[in-house]
């Protein structure tokens, strides 16, 4: 019953900034992870930024230093900031909430990155 409302995504110039966010519709019990995953064409999904609870982070090598997550308990919702986008960082990006043993998926948005 649980659905993950994604927004955010769009056209940026390489070395702009996006924000996404990611609202869930309800509470979720035992949140092991709240983060982003990206698939860009051809490739498989991957993670990109994770929030530990209650707020360690990890990101991919490739970001760290650009994106941040972020998380607003009070809207049920969960950020990703995005600066010095490039070119490579295009793909759909997909919200991710993990439980004990169960998966909730957002239906993602896509950034695409040109001049």
């Amino acid at each position: 019953q649980v659905q993950l409302v994604q927004s955010g995504g769009g056209l940026v110039q390489p070395g702009g900034s996006l924000r996404l966010s990611c609202t869930a519709s309800g509470s979720i019990v035992d949140i092991v992870t709240m983060g982003w995953y990206r698939q860009a064409p051809g490739q498989e999904r991957a993670s990109v930024a994770v929030l530990i609870l209650p707020e360690r982070t990890r990101y991919e090598a490739s970001v760290q230093g650009r994106f941040t997550v972020s998380r607003d308990n009070a809207k049920n919702t969960v950020y990703l900031q995005m600066n010095e986008l490039k070119p490579e960082d295009a793909a759909v990006y997909y919200c991710n909430i993990r439980a004990i043993d169960v998966d909730y998926w957002g239906n993602g948005t896509l950034v695409t990155v040109s001049s």
